[in-house]
């Protein structure tokens, strides 16, 4: 049987890499497949079987596998706080509401996978020590943020974040609520 990992579910790629199963069954995936892939120790990954006997070895994304009902939940949310709203999992925006649109599919930036690997909650505007871009594709615009991690089961799934345009009103109090309720609120459906 042949293993592959797959980011696309029709890409395949030949590494040249060959690798023994052990007596345990395993097998190691070579380090610099996991760092061009952005597969972290701990990561889940799914496992997939073809008719021609082949192992597929995807990425699992548990926010990935509720991205209609993450995106009804980002649009609710950028209706009641009025900024816009974007959910993440490890890698990449899922939903966006209220503007951001772009950003959907788009991988997240170093600096917001570092905050939410550190489980840090953030709020910063633009120029504020703290403040980062959330994606190095576009949206850098905005001119205040809020980021929270998503938790489930103790494991960080994503996150949920709030971006705003005035530059003249911060972002207070209330989205610091409203995003820390939407991340746990998210954490808890992925634990159902």
């Amino acid at each position: 049987m042949r293993c592959v990992y797959e980011m696309e579910e029709k890409s395949m790629k030949a590494t040249g890499i060959v690798r023994r199963i052990d007596d345990l069954g395993r097998i190691v995936i070579p380090k610099e497949i996991r760092r061009t892939l952005h597969i972290r120790e701990s990561d889940p990954l799914e496992i997939f079987t073809d008719r021609e006997g082949q192992i597929i070895l995807k990425k699992y994304s548990p926010i990935g596998e509720m991205s209609t009902f993450a995106k009804q939940y980002a649009e609710s949310l950028a209706q009641v706080s009025g900024h816009a709203a974007l959910i993440a999992d490890r890698d990449q925006f899922i939903a966006a509401a209220g503007g951001y649109k772009q950003l959907v599919n788009k991988s997240v930036s170093k600096q917001l996978d570092e905050k939410v690997h550190n489980r840090e909650t953030l709020m910063a505007s633009r120029g504020d020590r703290g403040f980062i871009n959330v994606c190095d594709e576009g949206g850098e615009e905005y001119q205040h943020e809020a980021i929270a991690p998503i938790l489930c089961e103790g494991d960080i799934i994503g996150s949920v974040v709030l971006l705003q345009n005035d530059n003249k009103a911060r972002m207070g109090e209330v989205e610091q609520k409203l995003l820390l309720s939407a991340a746990g609120f998210l954490g808890r459906q992925m634990e159902q």
